[in-house]
C-alpha cells in the first residue's frame, strides 16, 4: 500500500490532523513526520506566555503516525477501506518540550497485530535529533464511515 493512500485514509482533519508525511511504513513499523503549526486553534492559552505543545497532542501525533498509520497499512492488505484504528491505551514518557513551529519525527516498532489489535512502541524526536518522548501505544480496529 502507498504512503499517500494511508494518509488519506486517515480520520482525521485539521486542526486534528498529525501527519503531515510518511517516510516509511513495513509490516514492523512506521516513521513519519509532522510541524506544528504556529497559528493552530489548538494552542491557544496553553501556556499564554510562551506556547508549548500539550503532551496530549504529543501523544496523539505518535499514535496517529505510529499506531493508526502502521494499522492501516497492516490491515490494507484485505482490502478493506473502512477500517480504522483507535488508540485504546498509552503508556508515554515526556522528556522535552514541543514549541509552536517545530517538526518532529515519529517512529514506530510493532510488539503485536493480532485479533484486530495493535500494540507498538513510539518515540518521538525534535528537529535537533533530541529524544522528545517516549512509550508504548495501543489500538484496536473500528469502522471507519469516511470510507
Amino acid at each position: 500500500m502507498e504512503r499517500a493512500e494511508i494518509i488519506n485514509r486517515l480520520p482525521y482533519g485539521e486542526p486534528f490532523n498529525f501527519v503531515e508525511g510518511l517516510d516509511k511504513v513495513d509490516a514492523d513499523g512506521a516513521e513519519g513526520f509532522y510541524t506544528f503549526k504556529p497559528g493552530s486553534e489548538v494552542f491557544r492559552g496553553h501556556f499564554k506566555d510562551r506556547a508549548v505543545i500539550p503532551g496530549v497532542l504529543l501523544t496523539e501525533c505518535c499514535a496517529q503516525i505510529g499506531l493508526v498509520c502502521l494499522g492501516i497499512f497492516l490491515s490494507g492488505e484485505s482490502g478493506e477501506r473502512k477500517i480504522a484504528f483507535a488508540l485504546s491505551s498509552s503508556e508515554m514518557e515526556f522528556l522535552l518540550p514541543v514549541f509552536p513551529g517545530e517538526r518532529v519525527r515519529v517512529r514506530s516498532e510493532k510488539e503485536y497485530f493480532r485479533f484486530g489489535k495493535l500494540k507498538c512502541k513510539v518515540r518521538m524526536w525534535n528537529e535537533k535529533d533530541q529524544l522528545v518522548c517516549r512509550g508504548i501505544l495501543a489500538g484496536m480496529q473500528v469502522k471507519n464511515n469516511n470510507g
